[in-house]
């Protein structure tokens, strides 16, 4: 049953990236359902910090549907919300948001709970926290902060025994990689 569900969140998850890398608004559909299956598969791994990003995704699903579909109708040309570099002035309030989020979230793993891992599951649930922010507004500098969240999420749930999860975040990975220059090519076609 564990494996049946698992295998459930992986194929929404490459929807999900799927529609991420197009930049389709349809994105944040796949983005309520994935963390919902997810809360499970982080419940039985002990991955705590992980399972709680789960809870902040569903609200950046949300979020993010919300901004994309406002700059959508505010576009002239009616191709939503474009894709941009973010602003400097947002890199000393995120580096300290993740800083604050990393300390945090480690201090509770470590305080509260039995993980094995707080700080590699601190570490990546700040950067997601900080991604997730980032697509919501179309930075195309977010796939550069989750191609470091799938390497290391992808050993960690190598370590944690979660295979298929461990396979869907390599794949992340490298299509990543591929997003981002999709995304800058994007980018500078629209400017």
């Amino acid at each position: 049953m564990d494996q049946a569900i698992e295998i459930a969140g992986v194929i929404v998850g490459i929807a999900y990236l799927w529609l991420e890398y197009r930049a389709s608004i349809y994105l944040w559909i796949a983005g309520i359902i994935m963390p919902a299956i997810y809360l499970f598969v982080y419940y039985r791994a002990g991955l705590y910090a992980d399972l709680g990003i789960q809870l902040y995704y569903l609200l950046a699903a949300i979020y993010g549907w919300v901004f994309w579909m406002r700059g959508k109708r505010k576009a002239e040309d009616g191709d939503g919300l474009p894709i941009t570099r973010m602003p400097f002035r947002y890199y000393l309030p995120l580096g300290a948001v993740f800083i604050a989020a990393l300390a945090g979230i480690a201090c509770i793993l470590i305080r509260f709970t039995d993980s094995d891992v707080p700080w590699t599951d601190s570490l990546t649930t700040a950067l997601s926290i900080i991604g997730m922010w980032m697509l919501s507004r179309k930075y195309v500098e977010q796939w550069l902060v989750w191609i470091v969240v799938d390497v290391i999420s992808c050993g960690l749930y190598i370590y944690k025994d979660i295979h298929f999860t461990s396979a869907l975040y390599g794949l992340y990975a490298v299509i990543a990689v591929f997003g981002y220059l999709k995304w800058k090519k994007l980018m500078l076609q629209s400017s």
